[in-house]
């Protein structure tokens, strides 16, 4: 296939990038944050975060009548892909990329009035209230519940492996609201606000340290009706909808470019380091290993292009975007390994270790990785939609 850049894209890109470096401290390239840290406190990423959002970068897929830049999915794809390989913080989340165009297509005009303002203010995070015990693979078959009371919806119910329900102000949830019928048809979508009586929060600490997941248990927690995105009980659609458009990998951090950046710093670590006074870059088990991520990046990166097309084409496909999610997340968890072998016993030292070598990220990503197959659908369930929505294959 060939592919190329118009001038125009080619030029913004540049901007892209004048922008991500004018605003990196010289000592970014020092430090390690996690993927799914949000820096906290850091008043580097709290500079750009406030940048970015006064550029409104983080909203420039919007369209331009709610506030966004209306830019293409092109331009979007550049972003990402800038910005994942500098290591540049993002605003926005799961706010930007998912409440806000859901929003959109089937909020109110009153709730787009009340919401839509906030959201792309960066006023407000949310996270992702779908998980749950029983419910992950097959979201269908969520339980928590949520019973019409006057006013409000009254929710009582459990969820797990939410990442940054500790930091979030709203969370966005499916909700059983009727539990007679098919369990595709009796689904809601709810905006909770993570503050409510009711509410427990109970961190989850993951294999590299970090905070980032929790458990949420709901106790009668009152929901406002006026807070349900879209019509009773056809939650099903905006959850199969926005999975679908999220596992593309368009937006967010872009897997192809996030591995490209650990691929590149490993091919220079593999240059410039000596083994028995010949670079390890000479060394034919090393030189092959990197040979085939080479390949199988660039094929990453050409199935997330192709679905990004059928999206610029008006025919996005399920298959397609399962298929890139599926193929990077692999790759991902292959170049971790093959970063690890490189880098030998100094692949074992986490970042802030005195001997560790390109500041810990290789035994960093060696355990993040482990989850690119399991979240937003697990790599069993990319294949069944690959399978089944693409190849025709019975159930």
């Amino acid at each position: 296939m060939e592919f190329g850049w118009t001038p125009d894209q080619e030029t913004y890109r540049a901007e892209v990038c004048d922008f991500i470096r004018s605003n990196l401290p010289p000592d970014w390239s020092s430090r390690t944050i996690a993927e799914d840290e949000d820096g906290g406190d850091d008043e580097v990423i709290q500079r750009i975060t406030k940048v970015i959002v006064e550029k409104k970068w983080h909203i420039m897929h919007w369209p331009k009548e709610y506030g966004g830049l209306g830019l293409t999915p092109w331009q979007q794809l550049i972003y990402s892909e800038e910005a994942t390989y500098h290591r540049f913080p993002s605003a926005g989340g799961t706010g930007t990329g998912f409440v806000g165009p859901m929003l959109m297509a089937v909020g109110t005009e009153e709730q787009k009035k009340s919401w839509l303002p906030r959201i792309a203010a960066n006023q407000i995070r949310f996270c992702l209230l779908n998980t749950e015990p029983e419910a992950g693979s097959d979201l269908a078959s969520l339980r928590t519940r949520a019973v019409a009371d006057g006013d409000d919806y009254v929710v009582n119910g459990q969820k797990v492996f939410i990442s940054g329900a500790h930091r979030a102000d709203y969370g966005v949830m499916p909700v059983r609201t009727n539990p007679d019928v098919p369990k595709h048809a009796g689904i809601s979508y709810l905006m909770v606000d993570m503050r409510s009586p009711g509410i427990t929060i109970r961190p989850l600490i993951n294999m590299t340290g970090a905070h980032e997941q929790n458990e949420v248990f709901l106790e009668d927690v009152r929901v406002p009706i006026t807070n349900r995105i879209g019509a009773e009980n056809e939650g099903w659609r905006l959850i199969a909808g926005g999975l679908s458009s999220v596992r593309s990998g368009a937006t967010g951090t872009n897997r192809p470019a996030q591995v490209k950046r650990l691929f590149d710093d490993v091919v220079d670590y593999a240059k410039n380091t000596i083994v028995d006074g010949v670079p390890l870059s000479k060394r034919p088990d090393v030189r092959s290993d990197l040979a085939q991520m080479a390949i199988e990046l660039e094929v990453a990166k050409f199935m997330l292009y192709r679905a990004v097309w059928n999206h610029v084409n008006h025919n996005p496909s399920p298959r397609e975007n399962s298929a890139s999610r599926l193929f990077g997340s692999l790759v991902s968890q292959r170049m971790a390994n093959v970063a690890m072998n490189t880098l030998g016993l100094y692949g074992l030292l986490r970042k802030g270790t005195k001997y560790a070598r390109l500041f810990g990220r290789a035994e960093q990503m060696y355990k993040e990785t482990v989850y690119h197959t399991i979240g937003l659908g697990t790599a069993e369930i990319n294949r069944t939609v690959i399978a089944q929505r693409g190849l025709g294959l019975p159930r």
